[in-house]
């Protein structure tokens, strides 16, 4: 592999990058910093958060509330909205200044896009869509854990020589932190070198989904191949307890849904305080997405599906016979209270 342009030696502290959409941070950016703070905590390593946009400075409080010591503020009019080719400029320019030890990024697609640029960039490695993230105990490396398609693998991975030591995580694998307000940090503003050569692409339209965000749910109703493509009583369920409705792959292969709100290693890691489980066999690529429920219960035919080894509670039956009782249920109980 080319040698990357800084070493160990030279790199300190762990930057996290902030990302934002329309003046918000987005979700994931708040749990990389606390987990970044979790890190660095007993180990006198800095937590610097790094923003990148147009007059976003007012942000950075938030970020430090989160965890980080420190904000660096990139901004530009240039840089209001994400392109590839302006904010991997301005990023990896802060980076070979800055010298971080450790990058965290989100894996959301821009997350994605940025990250992988700015790891060429700057000649170093990259883990990728990571579900958790630790310091090995002896050599202070990060050790990214990843899971393995197709054979419930799990794989952990370093990266000894070249920095920064550059791992994407994906949103909902670790919680967003308390807010401590009383927290105080430092906010810098760094220069920013962009002109509108710099950018071959116009964005003429930003469009933001209207979907849920299935990773903050506090009530999780997922189904799997056992619905047959029939919906009706999971939405009506997770209606009534003010929750959300997910799947499996299952569905998304078979053309019942999208993958919008699909769980497990594909699709988004979920820690709702309740999940219901419905006809989900329970295979390692989907209970990874589960498995930080506060409460699982799980509802199949058969008594030997994997899920009833994850589930707090277990129902063997049709989800079709289950699921009526239950609703009604919560209906004569009058309705759910978000899970708790």
């Amino acid at each position: 592999m080319t040698k990357s342009l800084y070493g160990a030696q030279e790199a300190s502290g762990i930057w996290v990058y902030l990302e934002q959409d329309q003046g918000r941070l987005e979700g994931v950016s708040l749990e990389l910093a606390g987990k970044a703070r979790e890190l660095a905590d007993g180990r006198g390593i800095p937590v610097v958060g790094v923003l990148l946009g147009d007059q976003m400075s007012g942000l950075a409080q938030e970020a430090i509330a989160a965890g980080a010591d420190e904000v660096r503020v990139a901004d530009h009019p240039l840089l209001g909205q994400y392109t590839t080719d302006g904010y991997t400029k301005v990023f990896t320019e802060l980076i070979l200044e800055g010298k971080p030890d450790i990058l965290l990024l989100g894996a959301t697609p821009n997350g994605r896009d940025l990250a992988g640029r700015v790891a060429v960039r700057v000649r170093t490695g990259l883990t990728a869509d990571c579900t958790d993230l630790k310091l090995d105990e002896k050599t202070g490396l990060l050790i990214g854990e990843v899971t393995g398609f197709g054979g419930g693998i799990l794989a952990y991975i370093k990266c000894p020589d070249s920095r920064p030591q550059m791992n994407t995580v994906r949103p909902g694998v670790f919680a967003v932190p308390e807010p401590d307000s009383s927290r105080q940090g430092k906010v810098v503003s760094v220069p920013v070198k962009l002109a509108e050569k710099d950018i071959k692409v116009q964005v003429l339209e930003h469009v933001v989904g209207g979907g849920v965000d299935i990773t903050r749910a506090q009530v999780v109703v997922a189904a799997g191949r056992g619905c047959q493509g029939d919906f009706a009583l999971v939405n009506e369920l997770a209606g009534l307890l003010g929750g959300e409705v997910g799947w499996s792959r299952v569905p998304v292969d078979e053309g019942w849904v999208s993958r919008d709100c699909m769980i497990g290693q594909t699709g988004y890691v979920t820690r709702p305080k309740l999940a219901i489980v419905c006809g989900i066999s329970g295979a390692f690529q989907f209970t990874v997405g589960i498995e930080k429920a506060e409460t699982i219960v799980a509802i199949n035919v058969d008594p030997e599906a994997p899920i009833f080894e994850q589930a707090d509670y277990c129902i063997v039956d049709d989800m079709f016979n289950a699921l009526p009782p239950l609703i009604e249920a919560v209906k004569r109980a009058g309705g759910g209270n978000g899970g708790r």
